[in-house]
């Protein structure tokens, strides 16, 4: 039987009526000669196009994949679905693509992406246990069972950031994948409370521009200058023109420091696991009380203390180191109306007891504003109202004391920029604590962030009143 290899070929076997009867008939069906012939069409074809091999075992992979990930439903994967919600996403090694959380989901144009589709699965380090194991065996030269496997793995990443010098993908350190990177910043989010609210920007360099409206004032224009007027019909136009400034994130380094012992790194599910709680925990913790209180200069702008924010004075007479219900009337008021469906409140732990017994006064009576409303909280326990004017109130103890200005802030966090940099590198020092068995690993991470907002703005009533998306009570 003669199997046409080309188009041409099968379009003079198509033409021929004799030969297609020959193979296509109910008799050469009955037979077989039809299901050889296909057999030997498509096994040609394949070893003739390995690329189309290729395109159709991935996906079907990915097929099989997503079936797994949503356990049949038709309704297909969820798009963002994180480890909370049905499963990760998944990429066709059977590793996690999307992190939980505004703006941390895996970016496929990073360098550690680009690392990624550098080498396969089985030529990479696909755990933070194996990763750190593999540069303890590079400084400290053992017989462990492995170790040529984790070096030459090793090797892989440092041939990849020699190609790559000039961006400095691993500058002082080894560069983690994207996979590993975007997984730690998921375990970081649980604990965090600016970047899962904020506006994250992806870096592709150590600095970026991001434009910004320059807007101070809506009492006769919008947008830095928009201005708008009713016409007659046919009438000539009144031109007007925004004007625009930029918030530029430059891309500061966060270090953290840590050691373990080194019986630890014998285990690498032990050492994962140990790395996975705290390391994403300190990363959060740091990031987010330079987001909430830092100055700017040689780290992020925090936005208490921000040009960008409104300080609310507390009332006269008040006592030191109280809050009463009219500073948080007076700080809802300077909200920017627009951002009160997203603002939430970030107070102090040590705010919680003025909090629970602010009163409202009515006349010469009148009583708690939280009274009667606890609700039941998880596992049976009763816990404390968790709104303030219907918007949600966060408690931590990363912003300052009772009664210094920021103990008890109102803020729309989508106009926090975060500048991510995208590139996580890991390393560890030869001889730290040789003396006393403890490995010492350190973790950089460029970031920065800042407000979007320049100043506070004028309302179009012209109110000396003027609105912020961050909102902060005065030194009491």
């Amino acid at each position: 039987m003669t199997v046409p290899t080309d188009s041409a070929g099968l379009h003079e076997l198509l033409a021929d009526e004799k030969r297609l009867k020959a193979i296509f008939s109910q008799d050469a069906m009955a037979s077989g000669t039809t299901k050889d012939f296909l057999d030997k069409y498509a096994a040609d074809y394949v070893k003739r196009n390995g690329d189309y091999q290729d395109e159709l075992n991935e996906r079907v992979q990915k097929t099989v994949m997503d079936l797994l990930r949503v356990g049949g439903s038709k309704r297909g994967p969820k798009l963002g679905a994180s480890l909370g919600e049905n499963g990760p996403q998944l990429t066709l090694d059977g590793t996690a693509i999307v992190s939980k959380g505004r703006g941390t989901v895996y970016n496929k144009t990073s360098m550690g992406a680009n690392l990624e589709r550098a080498f396969k699965p089985n030529e990479r380090l696909n755990s933070v246990g194996e990763y750190c194991k593999a540069i303890y065996e590079l400084r400290n030269p053992s017989t462990r069972p492995g170790r040529d496997e984790l070096i030459s793995k090793l090797a892989n990443v440092q041939q990849f950031q020699n190609s790559f010098s000039s961006e400095e993908p691993g500058a002082g350190g080894f560069l983690i994948p994207e996979i590993m990177r975007s997984e730690l910043l998921q375990l970081a989010l649980e604990d965090t409370i600016v970047r899962r609210n904020a506006t994250v920007i992806p870096m592709s360099t150590l600095r970026v521009p991001i434009p910004t409206v320059d807007d101070t004032s809506h009492v006769s224009s919008l947008f830095g200058g928009v201005q708008f007027y009713w016409t007659e019909e046919a009438g000539q136009l009144t031109e007007s023109t925004a004007k625009f400034g930029k918030v530029v994130l430059d891309a500061k380094k966060l270090t953290g420091f840590f050691k373990v012992p080194a019986e630890l790194l014998d285990d690498a599910p032990a050492f994962s696991g140990w790395f996975d709680t705290r390391i994403p925990a300190g990363l959060a913790w740091a990031e987010d009380v330079a987001f909430m209180t830092s100055t700017g200069v040689g780290e992020p702008e925090g936005f208490i203390n921000s040009p960008a924010s409104v300080v609310v004075a507390a009332r006269s007479g008040q006592d030191t180191g109280t809050i009463i219900w009219e500073n948080i009337v007076d700080m809802y008021a300077r909200m920017l109306p627009t951002s009160v469906k997203n603002a939430v409140w970030i107070c102090a732990i040590d705010t919680f007891p003025q909090l629970a017994t602010m009163a409202l006064s009515v006349g010469t009576g009148g009583g708690p504003v939280w009274i009667g409303n606890f609700a039941g909280g998880q596992g049976g326990m009763d816990m404390p109202p968790v709104t303030l004017l219907g918007r949600p109130v966060i408690f931590t103890e990363k912003v300052p004391k009772l009664g210094t200005t920021g103990d008890i802030n109102f803020v729309d966090l989508s106009y926090y920029l975060i500048g991510d940099r995208q590139a996580v590198s890991v390393d560890s020092s030869e001889h730290f604590l040789f003396q006393n068995n403890q490995v010492a690993y350190r973790i950089i991470e460029r970031v920065d962030g800042r407000p979007w907002l320049q100043s506070p703005l004028t309302p179009h009533n012209g109110s000396s009143n003027t609105l912020s998306a961050f909102v902060q009570l005065a030194t009491r």
